[in-house]
Protein backbone atom coordinates (compact mmCIF):
# COMPACT_ATOMS: atom_id res chain seq x y z
CA UNK A 1 0.00 0.00 0.00
CA UNK A 2 1.41 3.47 -0.96
CA UNK A 3 2.39 6.13 2.33
CA UNK A 4 0.31 8.55 0.80
CA UNK A 5 -3.29 6.17 0.80
CA UNK A 6 -2.34 4.69 4.63
CA UNK A 7 -4.94 6.71 7.11
CA UNK A 8 -3.37 8.80 9.94
CA UNK A 9 -2.83 6.99 12.98
CA UNK A 10 -1.42 8.21 16.58
CA UNK A 11 0.15 5.76 18.82
CA UNK A 12 -0.08 6.62 22.59
CA UNK A 13 2.98 4.62 23.68
CA UNK A 14 2.98 3.89 27.28
CA UNK A 15 5.88 3.76 29.70
CA UNK A 16 6.47 2.38 31.53
CA UNK A 17 5.39 -1.07 30.08
CA UNK A 18 6.11 -4.69 29.68
CA UNK A 19 8.42 -6.46 32.10
CA UNK A 20 8.87 -5.84 35.69
CA UNK A 21 12.20 -5.63 37.84
CA UNK A 22 10.49 -9.50 39.31
CA UNK A 23 9.58 -10.74 35.69
CA UNK A 24 12.65 -10.01 34.14
CA UNK A 25 14.68 -11.64 37.17
CA UNK A 26 12.71 -14.83 36.76
CA UNK A 27 13.34 -15.26 33.13
CA UNK A 28 17.11 -14.67 34.27
CA UNK A 29 17.13 -16.93 36.40
CA UNK A 30 15.89 -19.87 34.12
CA UNK A 31 18.60 -18.78 30.77
CA UNK A 32 21.70 -18.40 33.65
CA UNK A 33 20.58 -22.19 35.13
CA UNK A 34 20.61 -23.33 31.73
CA UNK A 35 23.95 -21.79 30.85
CA UNK A 36 25.47 -23.17 34.40
CA UNK A 37 23.86 -26.21 34.64
CA UNK A 38 23.20 -27.56 30.57
CA UNK A 39 19.86 -28.62 29.29
CA UNK A 40 16.95 -29.66 30.80
CA UNK A 41 15.96 -27.33 32.88
CA UNK A 42 12.85 -28.12 34.96
CA UNK A 43 10.29 -25.24 35.60
CA UNK A 44 7.65 -25.87 37.56
CA UNK A 45 4.07 -24.12 35.91
CA UNK A 46 4.65 -21.29 33.75
CA UNK A 47 7.67 -18.88 34.81
CA UNK A 48 5.47 -15.93 34.24
CA UNK A 49 2.27 -16.02 32.07
CA UNK A 50 3.18 -15.35 29.03
CA UNK A 51 3.29 -17.86 26.34
CA UNK A 52 5.92 -16.71 24.12
CA UNK A 53 8.19 -16.45 26.79
CA UNK A 54 7.70 -20.29 27.59
CA UNK A 55 8.11 -21.39 24.17
CA UNK A 56 11.55 -19.22 23.59
CA UNK A 57 12.77 -20.82 26.76
CA UNK A 58 11.56 -24.12 25.70
CA UNK A 59 13.53 -23.92 22.75
CA UNK A 60 16.65 -22.88 25.02
CA UNK A 61 16.26 -26.35 26.52
CA UNK A 62 13.55 -25.36 29.53
CA UNK A 63 11.00 -28.14 30.13
CA UNK A 64 7.63 -26.89 32.13
CA UNK A 65 6.05 -29.27 34.37
CA UNK A 66 3.47 -28.67 36.55
CA UNK A 67 4.12 -30.91 39.14
CA UNK A 68 7.98 -32.22 40.91
CA UNK A 69 6.17 -35.61 40.20
CA UNK A 70 6.97 -35.07 36.48
CA UNK A 71 10.61 -34.48 36.52
CA UNK A 72 11.99 -38.30 35.79
CA UNK A 73 14.66 -40.23 37.68
CA UNK A 74 17.54 -39.47 35.78
CA UNK A 75 17.16 -35.53 35.46
CA UNK A 76 16.73 -35.57 39.05
CA UNK A 77 20.20 -34.17 39.69
CA UNK A 78 19.13 -30.87 37.25
CA UNK A 79 17.79 -27.91 38.71
CA UNK A 80 14.29 -26.88 38.82
CA UNK A 81 13.21 -23.67 38.95
CA UNK A 82 9.88 -22.19 40.76
CA UNK A 83 7.79 -19.31 39.21
CA UNK A 84 7.40 -15.91 39.48
CA UNK A 85 4.11 -16.07 41.22
CA UNK A 86 5.56 -17.60 44.30
CA UNK A 87 4.62 -20.91 45.37
CA UNK A 88 2.87 -23.23 48.68
CA UNK A 89 5.92 -24.01 51.65
CA UNK A 90 4.85 -27.83 50.97
CA UNK A 91 6.72 -27.53 47.52
CA UNK A 92 9.72 -26.87 48.37
CA UNK A 93 9.12 -29.05 50.89
CA UNK A 94 8.42 -32.00 48.34
CA UNK A 95 11.30 -30.86 46.30
CA UNK A 96 13.52 -31.31 49.43
CA UNK A 97 11.82 -34.73 50.22
CA UNK A 98 12.71 -35.82 46.71
CA UNK A 99 16.37 -34.46 46.53
CA UNK A 100 15.56 -31.99 44.09
CA UNK A 101 17.97 -28.91 43.71
CA UNK A 102 16.06 -25.79 43.62
CA UNK A 103 15.53 -22.43 42.23
CA UNK A 104 12.99 -20.18 43.89
CA UNK A 105 12.46 -17.54 41.53
CA UNK A 106 9.44 -15.81 43.08
CA UNK A 107 9.16 -12.25 42.70
CA UNK A 108 10.47 -10.19 45.82
CA UNK A 109 7.52 -8.29 45.93
CA UNK A 110 5.11 -11.37 46.17
CA UNK A 111 7.65 -12.16 49.30
CA UNK A 112 7.00 -9.65 50.89
CA UNK A 113 3.48 -10.34 50.77
CA UNK A 114 3.92 -14.05 52.27
CA UNK A 115 6.12 -12.53 55.22
CA UNK A 116 3.15 -9.58 55.78
CA UNK A 117 1.01 -12.81 55.84
CA UNK A 118 3.07 -14.96 58.29
CA UNK A 119 3.49 -11.75 60.73
CA UNK A 120 -0.12 -11.35 60.71
CA UNK A 121 -0.58 -15.32 61.37
CA UNK A 122 2.07 -14.84 64.10
CA UNK A 123 0.63 -12.09 65.78
CA UNK A 124 -2.38 -13.67 66.05
CA UNK A 125 -4.68 -12.42 63.27
CA UNK A 126 -6.69 -13.97 61.05
CA UNK A 127 -5.77 -13.05 57.24
CA UNK A 128 -8.02 -11.81 54.78
CA UNK A 129 -5.99 -12.22 51.41
CA UNK A 130 -8.09 -10.03 48.98
CA UNK A 131 -6.81 -11.76 45.56
CA UNK A 132 -8.88 -14.14 41.85
CA UNK A 133 -9.35 -17.48 43.42
CA UNK A 134 -7.31 -20.18 41.69
CA UNK A 135 -4.24 -17.65 40.65
CA UNK A 136 -1.14 -19.06 41.11
CA UNK A 137 0.14 -16.14 43.69
CA UNK A 138 -2.93 -16.33 45.78
CA UNK A 139 -2.94 -20.34 45.97
CA UNK A 140 1.36 -19.84 46.94
CA UNK A 141 0.23 -17.34 49.24
CA UNK A 142 -2.54 -19.23 51.47
CA UNK A 143 0.33 -21.90 51.02
CA UNK A 144 2.49 -20.02 53.75
CA UNK A 145 0.12 -20.58 56.37
CA UNK A 146 -1.94 -23.67 58.09
CA UNK A 147 -4.85 -24.33 56.35
CA UNK A 148 -7.75 -22.10 57.94
CA UNK A 149 -5.41 -19.69 58.75
CA UNK A 150 -6.22 -17.67 55.68
CA UNK A 151 -9.94 -16.34 53.90
CA UNK A 152 -9.66 -15.28 50.56
CA UNK A 153 -12.11 -12.40 49.29
CA UNK A 154 -12.50 -10.69 45.67
CA UNK A 155 -15.32 -8.67 45.68
CA UNK A 156 -17.00 -6.06 47.89
CA UNK A 157 -20.12 -8.53 47.57
CA UNK A 158 -17.47 -11.38 49.26
CA UNK A 159 -16.57 -8.74 52.09
CA UNK A 160 -20.55 -8.15 53.10
CA UNK A 161 -20.88 -12.13 52.85
CA UNK A 162 -17.54 -12.73 54.80
CA UNK A 163 -18.17 -13.88 58.56
CA UNK A 164 -15.26 -14.49 60.06
CA UNK A 165 -15.09 -15.86 63.86
CA UNK A 166 -12.99 -12.84 65.85
CA UNK A 167 -14.42 -9.95 63.34
CA UNK A 168 -12.10 -7.99 65.76
CA UNK A 169 -8.72 -9.62 65.12
CA UNK A 170 -7.64 -9.88 61.21
CA UNK A 171 -5.11 -8.51 59.10
CA UNK A 172 -5.01 -8.41 55.73
CA UNK A 173 -2.83 -8.22 52.61
CA UNK A 174 -3.10 -8.45 48.73
CA UNK A 175 -2.29 -9.96 45.45
CA UNK A 176 -0.18 -7.63 43.44
CA UNK A 177 -1.49 -7.33 40.89
CA UNK A 178 -5.08 -6.40 41.46
CA UNK A 179 -6.72 -3.10 40.09
CA UNK A 180 -5.63 -0.55 42.45
CA UNK A 181 -8.87 1.04 42.34
CA UNK A 182 -11.09 -2.36 42.85
CA UNK A 183 -9.03 -3.04 45.61
CA UNK A 184 -9.45 0.43 47.24
CA UNK A 185 -13.22 0.13 47.44
CA UNK A 186 -12.79 -3.36 48.76
CA UNK A 187 -9.97 -2.46 52.03
CA UNK A 188 -12.75 0.25 52.51
CA UNK A 189 -15.73 -2.16 52.72
CA UNK A 190 -13.53 -4.29 54.97
CA UNK A 191 -12.80 -1.15 56.80
CA UNK A 192 -16.11 -0.12 57.19
CA UNK A 193 -17.09 -3.76 58.56
CA UNK A 194 -14.33 -4.68 60.61
CA UNK A 195 -13.02 -1.21 62.30
CA UNK A 196 -9.93 -3.03 64.02
CA UNK A 197 -8.63 -4.48 60.37
CA UNK A 198 -5.20 -4.08 60.68
CA UNK A 199 -3.40 -3.08 57.58
CA UNK A 200 -0.16 -5.03 56.48
CA UNK A 201 2.98 -2.66 56.72
CA UNK A 202 3.44 -1.76 53.13
CA UNK A 203 1.47 -1.65 50.08
CA UNK A 204 1.27 -5.37 48.77
CA UNK A 205 0.15 -4.27 45.31
CA UNK A 206 3.65 -3.77 43.74
CA UNK A 207 4.94 -0.76 42.19
CA UNK A 208 5.04 -2.14 38.55
CA UNK A 209 1.18 -2.92 38.58
CA UNK A 210 0.46 0.70 40.15
CA UNK A 211 2.89 2.51 37.44
CA UNK A 212 1.35 0.65 34.50
CA UNK A 213 -2.54 1.46 35.48
CA UNK A 214 -1.50 5.21 36.27
CA UNK A 215 -0.02 5.60 32.38
CA UNK A 216 -2.71 3.78 31.16
CA UNK A 217 -5.30 5.78 32.79
CA UNK A 218 -3.81 9.12 31.59
CA UNK A 219 -2.95 7.58 27.81
CA UNK A 220 -6.67 6.17 27.79
CA UNK A 221 -8.83 9.45 27.22
CA UNK A 222 -9.79 10.00 23.13
CA UNK A 223 -8.38 6.52 22.05
CA UNK A 224 -10.49 5.11 19.74
CA UNK A 225 -8.56 1.63 20.75
CA UNK A 226 -6.42 0.49 23.36
CA UNK A 227 -4.41 -2.28 23.04
CA UNK A 228 -2.98 -4.50 25.91
CA UNK A 229 -0.31 -7.04 24.75
CA UNK A 230 -0.75 -10.06 27.33
CA UNK A 231 -1.80 -13.53 27.95
CA UNK A 232 -5.28 -14.52 28.60
CA UNK A 233 -3.89 -15.99 32.12
CA UNK A 234 -2.05 -12.54 33.02
CA UNK A 235 -4.05 -10.83 36.02
CA UNK A 236 -2.45 -7.20 36.01
CA UNK A 237 -2.67 -7.82 31.89
CA UNK A 238 -6.30 -7.97 32.09
CA UNK A 239 -6.45 -5.08 35.55
CA UNK A 240 -4.88 -2.81 32.30
CA UNK A 241 -8.18 -3.70 29.74
CA UNK A 242 -10.36 -2.93 32.57
CA UNK A 243 -8.59 0.45 33.54
CA UNK A 244 -8.12 1.81 30.16
CA UNK A 245 -12.26 1.20 29.37
CA UNK A 246 -12.96 2.85 32.48
CA UNK A 247 -10.75 5.75 31.87
CA UNK A 248 -12.11 6.92 28.50
CA UNK A 249 -10.88 4.59 26.10
CA UNK A 250 -13.80 3.67 23.71
CA UNK A 251 -12.33 0.23 23.09
CA UNK A 252 -10.08 -1.97 24.74
CA UNK A 253 -8.68 -6.01 23.87
CA UNK A 254 -5.99 -7.95 24.92
CA UNK A 255 -3.94 -9.91 22.47
CA UNK A 256 -0.66 -12.02 22.34
CA UNK A 257 0.81 -11.54 19.33
CA UNK A 258 0.13 -9.28 16.33
CA UNK A 259 -1.02 -12.25 14.45
CA UNK A 260 -4.86 -12.29 16.90
CA UNK A 261 -5.18 -8.80 15.54
CA UNK A 262 -8.89 -9.21 13.83
CA UNK A 263 -8.63 -5.57 11.13
CA UNK A 264 -11.97 -5.92 10.38
CA UNK A 265 -13.56 -5.57 13.82
CA UNK A 266 -10.74 -2.59 14.52
CA UNK A 267 -11.72 -0.80 11.51
CA UNK A 268 -10.92 3.10 11.50
CA UNK A 269 -8.77 3.93 13.86
CA UNK A 270 -7.49 7.61 14.56
CA UNK A 271 -5.84 6.94 17.89
CA UNK A 272 -4.57 4.11 19.57
CA UNK A 273 -3.15 3.40 23.03
CA UNK A 274 -0.66 0.91 23.53
CA UNK A 275 0.84 -0.73 26.76
CA UNK A 276 2.07 -4.28 27.99
CA UNK A 277 1.78 -6.33 31.03
CA UNK A 278 3.93 -7.14 32.98
CA UNK A 279 5.28 -10.56 31.73
CA UNK A 280 4.68 -9.53 28.19
CA UNK A 281 7.81 -9.06 25.89
CA UNK A 282 8.86 -5.85 24.37
CA UNK A 283 9.64 -7.84 21.06
CA UNK A 284 5.99 -8.05 20.78
CA UNK A 285 5.19 -4.78 21.52
CA UNK A 286 7.26 -3.75 18.45
CA UNK A 287 5.49 -6.51 16.21
CA UNK A 288 2.45 -4.69 16.84
CA UNK A 289 3.62 -1.29 16.20
CA UNK A 290 4.98 -2.59 12.59
CA UNK A 291 1.80 -4.47 12.06
CA UNK A 292 0.04 -1.21 12.20
CA UNK A 293 2.53 0.95 10.53
CA UNK A 294 1.95 -1.85 7.68
CA UNK A 295 -1.85 -0.17 7.42
CA UNK A 296 -1.33 2.95 9.06
CA UNK A 297 0.72 6.06 8.86
CA UNK A 298 1.46 5.89 12.18
CA UNK A 299 3.35 8.07 14.16
CA UNK A 300 4.26 7.06 17.91
CA UNK A 301 3.92 9.33 20.86
CA UNK A 302 5.15 8.10 24.19
CA UNK A 303 2.96 8.36 27.30
CA UNK A 304 5.54 8.27 30.34
CA UNK A 305 4.49 9.22 33.53
CA UNK A 306 7.84 7.70 35.53
CA UNK A 307 10.74 5.63 34.74
CA UNK A 308 11.36 2.37 36.74
CA UNK A 309 14.69 1.60 37.67
CA UNK A 310 14.49 -1.21 39.88
CA UNK A 311 16.63 -4.69 39.78
CA UNK A 312 16.62 -8.03 41.77
CA UNK A 313 19.60 -9.50 42.22
CA UNK A 314 19.33 -13.70 41.02
CA UNK A 315 19.53 -16.33 43.42
CA UNK A 316 23.27 -16.76 44.85
CA UNK A 317 24.08 -19.41 42.88
CA UNK A 318 23.97 -17.88 39.28
CA UNK A 319 25.19 -14.49 40.36
CA UNK A 320 28.79 -15.44 38.71
CA UNK A 321 27.47 -16.53 35.41
CA UNK A 322 27.47 -14.04 32.74
CA UNK A 323 24.11 -12.96 31.10
CA UNK A 324 24.98 -11.55 28.11
CA UNK A 325 22.71 -9.38 25.66
CA UNK A 326 22.12 -11.88 23.40
CA UNK A 327 20.77 -14.58 26.29
CA UNK A 328 17.85 -12.36 26.55
CA UNK A 329 17.44 -11.01 22.74
CA UNK A 330 14.48 -13.45 22.43
CA UNK A 331 11.99 -11.35 24.56
CA UNK A 332 14.16 -7.56 24.65
CA UNK A 333 15.03 -7.29 20.69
Amino acid sequence: MNIAAKPPLTIRLCGPRGFCAGVDRAIQIVVLALKSYGAPVYVRHEIVHNRYVVEGLEAKGAVFVEELNEIPEEHRAQPVVFSAHGVPKSVPEDATSRNLFYLDATCPLVSKVHKQAMRHNKLGRHVVLIGHAGHPEVIGTMGQLPEGAVSLVETIADVDLYEPVDPDNLGYVTQTTLSVDDTAGVIARLQERFPNLTAPSADSICYATTNRQEVVKQAAPGCDLFIIVGAPNSSNSKRLVEVALRAGAKKSILVQRASELDWDDIGPVGTLGLSAGASAPEVIVNEIIEAFRARFDARVELAETVQENEHFLVNRELRDIELTTADMAFVNG
